[in-house]
Order: structure tokens, then sequence, then C-alpha cells
């Protein structure tokens, strides 16, 4: 990897420094405990929570709510560290060869952010990052704010109340100083936030649900029905998730990336194709839960067999995701060497925007939403069919 690395860095790539790799990672991770641990309860942690309740698995519940209480106050944690780290790196990315250690100055930060509006912007770009930063600590804030016991009574409201801060900590740093003026420019802008929102709530909500898996050895014997449904929930947003980041990636590779061939013969190719094959992976791993695992699960599930449901939600299951975090990371750390544009490197000309080119994303879109479709039809399937005797 760092012979092709430097083989791409004579070619016209300029490797990021480590500082630069160091704090853009960190953030994203950050913004992946924010953004995916507030979706992934709301959307899936919640309801199941609350089904199981009524249900009679009151024990169980409140145990797993008060490790995602804990799993979200120590994400608001991570995300104030990180999230003033990424302020530092912009600050010493704005000044000419500014060291690192010299932009974590608060006095610095100030100046930075209080910096006067470029000629022909809207509004000043430290500005936009002064109220984005302004949210990221309020979001933190709350979040943090569930270390407290009294707090904790209300671990329901409180994250459903950070939840929208999350998602607006990344949204308010999409906003541009100077309005576009093309379509295409203004779908580069809600793209890219697509990618990030779907890429942290899917990578962030697995965490999440690892985390909790560790819970194991304090749960009830028929802990593996709520874990069931705690699974298929997530499923459902793992899915959306993917389509999200399919549509949006691609939208993102064809403006930075003028042929195949740049794939590997560019510092920006390859590294977004580090970033693929690591996503590919990732989504390998969710087949094998959508075919392999999820029919097996329902199949327990209809057979009352607790023993087996348990030992799939609470056995199988977490192993896969934890592979599956791995990778996440993995993605998260490729992200600061996916800079500049392939496009550029090779001297190839810019993408040009089209209604061919609209069209042919709105198929794909489409085609997307019926794949995805079938992948739920075809499991639902296979959890119908018996399994051979000898078969879990």
């Amino acid at each position: 990897m760092n012979s092709l690395m430097l083989a791409a860095d004579t070619a016209g790539y300029t490797m990021p420094q480590t500082w630069r790799i160091l704090t853009k990672a960190g953030y994203f991770i950050g913004l992946s405990g924010a953004i995916g641990a507030t979706v992934g309860y709301a959307a899936a942690v919640r309801p199941a929570l609350r089904n199981a309740e009524r249900n009679g698995a009151g024990p169980d519940a409140a145990v797993l709510r008060s490790r995602s209480a804990a799993y979200v106050a120590w994400a608001g944690v991570v995300l104030l560290i990180a999230g003033y780290f990424q302020l530092a790196a912009r600050v010493a990315r704005s000044g000419k060869g500014m060291p690192f250690g010299d932009a974590l100055a608060p006095d610095r930060i100030w100046h930075f952010l209080r910096a006067p509006a470029a000629k022909g912007a809207w509004i000043a770009q430290g500005t936009v990052y002064l109220v984005q930063n302004v949210v990221l600590v309020a979001t933190a804030a709350v979040m943090i704010a569930l270390f407290v016991p009294a707090v904790r009574r209300h671990t329901d409201r409180v994250v459903l109340a950070a939840l929208p801060a999350a998602l607006a900590v990344t949204l308010v740093a999409a906003v541009p100083a100077t309005a576009p003026t093309a379509f295409d420019r203004w779908l580069d802008l809600a793209l890219d936030q697509v990618h990030i929102v779907s890429g942290t709530v899917w990578l962030g909500g697995l965490a999440l649900l690892v985390a909790l898996a560790g819970t194991r050895s304090r749960l009830g014997d028929g802990a593996g029905l709520l874990w069931a449904q705690l699974w298929q929930r997530f499923g459902l947003v793992a899915m959306v998730c993917v389509g999200a980041v399919t549509v949006s990636g691609l939208w993102l590779s064809w403006k930075h990336v003028g042929s195949v061939p740049q794939l590997w013969t560019t510092g920006y190719g390859i590294a977004l194709l580090v970033k693929v094959l690591l996503v590919a992976g990732l989504v390998t791993a969710g087949a094998f839960n959508q075919f392999w695992l999820m029919p097996r699960i329902t199949r327990a599930r209809l057979a009352d067999d607790t023993a087996t449901l348990r030992d799939l939600t609470l056995g199988h299951f977490p192993k896969v995701v934890w592979g599956e975090v791995a990778l996440g990371l993995a993605v998260l750390v490729a992200l600061p060497f996916i800079a500049g544009s392939a496009r550029t490197e090779a001297g190839s000309p810019k993408a040009v925007f089209s209604g061919s080119i609209l069209a042919a994303g709105a198929a794909l879109v489409v085609a997307l939403a019926v794949s995805l479709y079938a992948t739920a039809k075809v499991s639902d399937l296979l959890a119908r069919r018996p399994l051979p005797a000898a078969a879990v």
C-alpha cells in the first residue's frame, strides 16, 4: 500500500499530513458515534425496547436502555474532543505553513472564526464554522448529560432531542459561503451530505448494537426475541443507508474520476478504490446477515425455539457485526486520503452535467430501490422455507 501511495505521489497526488489524517478520521468517528447512536436508538433500539416492556421483558429492556445511555454519553465526549481537533485542523489549513500545534491555540481559533467574509460571499466562512461548533458543543452537552443518573431516567427524550442536533452538526458545516450558481453544484452539496449522514448512521448504528450485545451475560433466557426485533429493525435502516451511500457515492465518484484506469493510476483513485473495497466487504457481511442469519432467526422465532434464537441473535450475529465495525473503522481511516480529484491528477476534463446524466441517476435510484425491495422479499422467502433436520 505504501509503495502504491508513493507512486501516486509522484504523479501529482500529495499525501495528507499525519495530523490531517488523524483529525479527519477522528472527526468522522465522532460524527458516526453521535449520529449513528441517536438515529440507531430512535429507529431500532427504542421501538424494540418499548415492545419488550409491553411483553413482560422489562428487566432486559432496562439493561439495554442503561447501556444505550452510557454509550450515547461517551459518544458525546468523543464528538466534543474530535470536533475541537477538527476545528484546529481547519485553522491550520487556512494559514500557509501554520503548524498544527499553533492552530490548537484558542486565540488563533477565535481569530479564524471571526475572519470577515471573502469578496462575493454572502456569509463569512468562519461564521459558518462558528455556528457549526456551537451546535456541536450543544449536541455533545445533551449527550454527555446522560452520565447523570437523574437525566438517564429520561434516556428516550434526551436521545430524541440530541438526534436533530447531531444531524445539524454536519448539515450546518455544508452551508456554502458563496451561493452555488449551477444545479449540479447544489447536487454536489446535497449528495455529499446524503453520503455522510447515511454512512454515519450505518457505521455508528452498527457500533451501538455491538456495544449493546456486550450485555449478553446480564440478559434473561428470553432476550433472543428482543434482539431478533432489534436486528430486524436495524436491518431495514441499514438497507436504506446502503442505497443512499451507493447512489451518492456513484455521483461523487463520477465527479472526480474520469475513467476506470484512474482508480489505480492516481492517488485519489487508489484511495477511493481501497474505500470501495472496504465498503464492498461491509455490504457482503450485510448480505450474509440478510440471507443467512435473518431467515434462521425468523424461523427460530416462529418455532418458539428460545435457545436457538438467543444463540443466533446474541452469539452469531454480533460476531459478524464486529467484523463490519472493523471494516467501518478502516473506511473512516481511508477517508483523509481521498483528497483532490483523479481528473485533475490525470489531466482529464471536468465532469459535464447534462439532462442525460440526471435521467441515468434517476433510473439508478429506481433500480436500486427495486433491488432493495427484492432483497427484503428474498430474505422473507428464505425465512419461510423449512430448514433441513441437521441444520441450525
